[in-house]
């Protein structure tokens, strides 16, 4: 077993890493190509796309190995041991479960898209279909592989407890046809709501919950799920994905990161809370360029925290501070949220990524506010000396090459030397050759570990996001969405009552469901409705972006927030009082991006 183990590992992992190198190296080339010798490499788009589902697929592969895909273990941390060691086995269960039901579908796949050419590289599109069979295949053998390091005992409850759930629906068929779409609450509410409470990872809940529903309602071939999957995964939007995953990942180990800090602790580091305001900046400025909130608090903390608890601050009021910039990063671009959101909806990227800059700025002005007067009652028992102009000089010397990654960045984008998804690989390479050249922080050992995290990271958003697409469609095929668009655009009040529902509705659902799935199940499912009511695209997508994260940061169950807590190294139990003022600054600011939509439309 531990021998099979490490063949998948090596199997998913060094190909993952490869393919990933070798996508930013395909892109760059076409960059290069088109912008300065004027002469377009036509077959770039494909070779990435097909690279992208490969990187995808096995990287759920190693995800799975690292446990690292999303998945809520409040629950599940609670139980007692015997409890636990049943629902982990009732996890294993469930996820070979639902990777065997998928693996037939995909060999499907495989065969009807075998015949079709890729028009710019001349070879079968079976090359990219192959991913998910191969995805699917290590799935299910890691899955099974678990279960034989379970006591047979639990094994046999958990094959017990799933398969008389399955009974059960099988037998319940004629009562949920009966019952019309309330058949949805079922399958996407209470089943869905169970898993997720269980400790089932979130992409393993869609598959099943999804999978249920078409095999028992509208009995679709579940060949469907695959090639929304297929569709979804093959989007070149989201090619940008696992560049800016590894964009962030290099920032904070090349040195960049830490050269932002230091220089604006040298300008405020003196100022009573000082570095609370050197937090909110460096988040501020980090998330612009990482794209992922693990990656931004994973930039700012270790490089604050311990400085900032030197000086006397509490760890709980860290953390909360840490927690709350946090909610406000998804608004920055490049963030992976608005490149997903605008994926799955049709908007804009570019009009996203300018529309959730002054959000941004409204949140960071209503927690400057925050610390100021949560600081005035707290303080330092270090006091820190002005730094002298050299200093300051001397930090901003060496922070430029990190300040200067933003605009160039931006500029990119707006000169029309790349796209939005072909502007990370400009970021990589920029990144590489200033922490070689001018932090002299680069090595190969760091790069391997970063390959990896990347991989397993991508595995692990897309495998929702490819899902969540099959969800979506499956919702949409019930007519569940139009019924949405109905009873949401006759709440009273109009515009304003649609935002108030979808402002309470989006933190609900950041909470309990996690902030990403949130987004591309219900998002492409309301955004019908806004426009119905004449609410700009752009402004309702920073609405419900802000209001996802705030669930997503909000204790007792959102697992941001727990995150923020890991990463800080702060018991939970510390900051869970501590973070609600941030909080109320934060929906202050929220109720102000809702009521004002010049914020996310000013700059487009």
């Amino acid at each position: 077993m531990e021998a099979i183990e490490n063949a998948i590992r090596w199997a998913s992992e060094v190909p993952g890493a490869i393919l990933l190198v070798a996508e930013v190296v395909v892109i760059a080339s076409g960059v290069v190509a088109r912008y300065v010798f004027h002469s377009p490499l036509f077959w770039v788009d494909e070779a990435a796309a097909v690279m992208f589902v490969w990187i995808s697929m096995l990287g759920a592969v190693v995800a799975l190995q690292r446990g690292e895909h999303m998945r809520l273990t409040l629950f599940l941390d609670s139980c007692s041991g015997r409890w636990r060691d049943r629902l982990n086995a009732v996890n294993a269960v469930l996820i070979a479960g639902a990777s065997l039901l998928l693996i037939p579908p995909a060999w499907e796949h495989l065969e009807s898209e075998s015949f079709i050419q890729m028009v710019t590289l001349g070879i079968s599109e079976g090359f990219r279909a192959a991913a998910f069979l191969v995805g699917f295949v290590m799935l299910a053998t890691i899955a099974l592989l678990r279960l034989g390091h379970c006591r047979w005992r639990d094994v046999a409850f958990a094959g017990a407890v799933v398969g008389a759930v399955g009974l059960s629906l099988y037998l319940l068929q004629p009562w949920l046809l009966s019952i019309g779409n309330f058949n949805l609450l079922i399958f996407f509410v209470l089943l869905l709501g169970v898993l997720i409470a269980v400790g089932l990872p979130i992409a393993f809940t869609f598959i099943i919950c999804t999978s249920s529903y078409l095999m028992f309602i509208p009995k679709i071939p579940l060949i469907i799920v695959v090639t929304r999957m297929g569709e979804g995964m093959s989007s070149m939007v989201l090619l940008a994905i696992p560049l800016f995953i590894v964009l962030g990942l290099l920032i904070e180990a090349l040195g960049l990161a830490r050269a932002l800090v230091n220089f604006m602790a040298a300008l405020l580091g003196h100022v009573r809370g000082g570095l609370s305001y050197v937090l909110l900046g460096a988040m501020f400025l980090v998330s612009g360029i990482a794209g992922s909130k693990a990656a931004d608090m994973a930039a700012v903390a270790p490089g604050l925290i311990p400085e900032m608890k030197r000086r006397g601050a509490h760890q709980g009021e860290l953390a909360a501070q840490l927690s709350a910039s946090a909610v406000m990063t998804e608004t920055i671009p490049p963030s992976l949220v608005l490149i997903m959101l605008g994926s799955s909806t049709g908007i804009s990227i570019g009009a996203l990524f300018a529309g959730g800059l002054l959000p941004a700025v409204v949140c960071t002005i209503a927690l400057v506010i925050a610390v100021y007067f949560r600081m005035r009652s707290q303080p330092e028992s270090v006091s820190v000396a002005r730094a002298s102009g050299a200093e300051i000089r001397r930090t901003f010397l060496i922070a430029l090459p990190a300040l200067a990654l933003p605009f160039i960045i931006r500029s990119a984008v707006v000169e029309g030397v790349a796209t939005a998804t072909e502007v990370s690989t400009i970021g990589v390479i920029y990144s590489l050759v200033v922490g070689a050249l001018i932090y002299r922080a680069f090595s190969f050992s760091q790069m391997a570990a970063i390959l990896r995290s990347t991989v397993a990271l991508t595995g692990a958003v897309l495998l929702i996001l490819g899902v969540a697409i099959s969800m979506a469609w499956a919702l949409t095929q019930s007519g569940f969405a139009k019924q949405l668009v109905v009873a949401m655009s006759s709440i009273p009040g109009g515009a304003w009552g649609f935002l108030i529902a979808s402002i309470l509705g989006f933190i609900v659902l950041g909470s309990v469901l996690e902030g990403l799935p949130a987004i591309l199940v219900f998002a492409p499912l309301l955004f019908p409705a806004s426009r119905a009511l004449g609410i700009h695209d752009v402004h309702y997508a920073m609405v419900i972006i802000v209001s996802m994260g705030l669930g997503l940061f909000a204790p007792p169950l959102g697992i941001g927030y727990y995150a923020a807590c890991g990463i800080a190294r702060v018991p939970p139990d510390e900051a869970m009082l501590r973070i609600w003022p941030y909080l109320g600054a934060l929906a202050v600011a929220l109720l102000i991006i809702a009521a004002v939509p010049w914020f996310s439309t000013a700059l487009l």
